[in-house]
């Protein structure tokens, strides 16, 4: 190998070949892959290896990092996507290393085109392992390897790790953290900042008039036998099912109201945490279907009233101006603007483009954008041709951006897993800063919240399974420290 293994991942490597299954949770930038190419290179000599990851970039930039650091010829290994026909797979998968996707290779088990014997498939990743994803087909199907699922994140509930554990099968849990001795000395020390912003008084009279239209169909459906948790998305959405999961009749009638009330909690959300622009996008949107719930939202009063305000008033949300103002600040570093809406990714890119900031977007496949956009971008980005890259959760994960000296949030998110990627993104071989934009008095107080108490959780539960795997007393709590190297200055 042309990479020299540090202590921990070679203690990691001798813990996978003693325990067996295991589930790896490493932070971002520590090196998961150099342990993978170790079990690699020493297990292609029993068999064939399938490397598993879930985009076809990140499959890519695998195969070329086996073949120029195990020095495998590419007679040894392959790739795997869709991009290559089915016909042509078959005679691939005899090669000693497949790198694929997992989409791919669940199709061609069905397909009955693999021999499902290999010695070793790791998962990276790995948290997808959970729910229909197929992740979990491949690994009910391939019984007689040796599984290893890599992560910087498994999720923030017991029953979502306990699923992860289950369907891999793990034995064995190695995780670590900033504070672990092993690891210390090799990250990166990062700031992370929240820049508070308030709501203008446009946004303010908006927000009011959804809360009345979200508060009145709350009403009703609650009075329908089905409490809304308005501050639990997930918590709602899975609300839906249980609509589904009816036998009378009215349930048609419950699911309209449980639409109108979902259509209007993402207006809440849009206008709260990213201004008036995507919130027009999204009422275009509304406008064009042709669905109960929609026509009943179109005639009401308030929701009238609403639109009139946004078409006569093209204001910007007070974040947008603060994050031209912080990205003229961090002028000649590096950095990475995550943000969650597609419109609004544009609108950063062209807003930034206009106060003479070179900024490019980097979204997933779809309307137009390719892989090949998506790697040139990345390749500009490393070269230097841009300082700025405004990104879609695309880049939150696995994938090889080049190290930034700024990971800028346009809005706290509440998942515990993306928060840890987009921050991972900072600090991974020099010091970086973090900031947060959020808005006082909103969703994005409560996201940030929720991730944050997701995170340190997760770190518990782990450490509480790892205990229990090895044996060790149950009673005995483990210590949990969210951030670590990590210093946190509240507000600027």
């Amino acid at each position: 190998m042309k990479l020299i293994p540090r202590a921990y991942q070679l203690a990691i490597y001798n813990s996978v070949k003693e325990r067996g299954n295991t589930l790896v949770v490493l932070p971002t930038g520590l090196g998961k892959t150099l342990i993978a190419l170790m079990l690699i290179k020493d297990l292609s000599k029993k068999g064939r290896t399938l490397f598993l990851t879930p985009t076809k970039p990140l499959a890519k930039q695998h195969y070329d990092t086996v073949i120029k650091v195990l020095g495998f010829s590419e007679d040894d290994v392959s790739l795997m996507t869709g991009d290559l026909p089915q016909k042509k797979r078959k005679d691939e998968y005899e090669k000693k290393v497949i790198i694929a996707t997992p989409q791919t290779v669940r199709n061609d088990l069905k397909a009955k085109i693999i021999s499902p014997d290999f010695s070793l498939v790791i998962f990276d990743e790995c948290h997808r392992t959970v729910g229909d994803y197929a992740y979990t087909y491949i690994a009910g199907r391939l019984e007689d390897a040796l599984f290893v699922g890599l992560t910087a994140s498994p999720g923030g509930k017991r029953e979502r790790i306990q699923e992860v554990v289950g369907h891999l099968r793990i034995k064995n849990i190695e995780i670590r953290t900033s504070l672990d001795e092993d690891v210390k000395r090799y990250i990166q020390k990062s700031t992370i900042k929240w820049i508070p912003v308030n709501l203008s008084p446009l946004l303010r009279k908006i927000k009011s008039n959804l809360d009345e239209m979200i508060s009145k169909h709350a009403r009703r459906l609650s009075a329908m036998g089905f409490v809304p948790p308005l501050k639990h998305k997930g918590r709602f959405l899975e609300l839906r099912a249980r609509i589904l999961n009816m036998k009378h009749g009215s349930k048609y009638h419950i699911l309209v109201e449980y639409s109108i009330l979902l259509n209007l909690l993402h207006m809440s959300e849009l206008l709260e945490t990213q201004g008036i622009y995507p919130l027009r996008k999204y009422i275009e949107k509304i406008e064009e279907k042709k669905s109960k719930s929609a026509k009943r939202l179109l005639v009401e009063p308030k929701f009238s009233e609403i639109k009139k305000l946004i078409s006569e008033n093209d204001e910007d949300h007070p974040k947008l101006n603060k994050l031209i103002e912080l990205v003229k600040k961090l002028e000649g570093k590096k950095m990475i603007i995550f943000a969650q809406y597609r419109d609004q990714i544009a609108k950063i890119e062209s807003e930034l483009e206009k106060s003479g900031t070179v900024a490019r977007q980097f979204v997933g496949k779809k309307n137009g954008f390719t892989r090949k956009m998506q790697e040139k971008i990345i390749q500009d980005f490393r070269d230097g041709k841009f300082d700025v890259m405004v990104a879609s959760s695309i880049g939150e994960e696995g994938l090889d951006i080049p190290a930034v000296d700024a990971v800028i949030f346009y809005e706290p998110i509440p998942s515990e897993i993306r928060s840890i990627q987009r921050r991972g993104r900072a600090a991974r071989l020099k010091k970086g800063e973090i900031y947060i934009l959020m808005t006082k008095g909103t969703r994005d107080e409560y996201y940030h919240w929720s991730s944050t108490r997701k995170e340190r959780k997760m770190k518990e539960i782990l450490e509480r399974m790892k205990w229990q795997m090895e044996g060790k007393p149950k009673g005995r709590k483990p210590k949990s420290q969210l951030y670590g190297q990590t210093k946190i200055s509240h507000f600027i």
